[in-house]
């Protein structure tokens, strides 16, 4: 896969809890992306904070990142250096209305 992007894990997540950590699938080359980005479906999630899990890098944190629309996505955050190899995405969050689950997806770009 070049050049694109593609999901490195996916998650439903629950009202009733305020965070969520999401491995990352695939072997270490599918782990290493240039650029990143988080999708909702099924509800619309206000997200207080993401920290990007890198191997052998510093921890990225994303503070007040907003509220993302059921179908919508976030900006695209650039990997440390070209490249680096994602681990994990804790997110810190709230689901809007009265959905009980929503589906986080975790996006890597090539």
């Amino acid at each position: 896969i070049a050049d694109q992007w593609f999901v490195m894990g996916e998650q439903t997540i629950k009202s009733a809890d305020p965070s969520v950590e999401i491995k990352t699938q695939g072997n270490r080359w599918q782990k290493d992306v240039k650029q990143v980005k988080l999708s909702v479906e099924g509800a619309d999630v206000k997200i207080t904070s993401v920290v990007l899990g890198w191997d052998n890098r510093k921890d990225d944190t994303l503070s007040n990142v907003g509220t993302l629309k059921a179908g919508g996505q976030t900006a695209a955050t650039d990997a440390p250096g070209r490249k680096g190899r994602l681990k994990s995405v804790k997110i810190q969050y709230k689901i809007l209305g009265d959905k009980p689950t929503a589906t986080v997806k975790v996006w890597g770009f090539d």
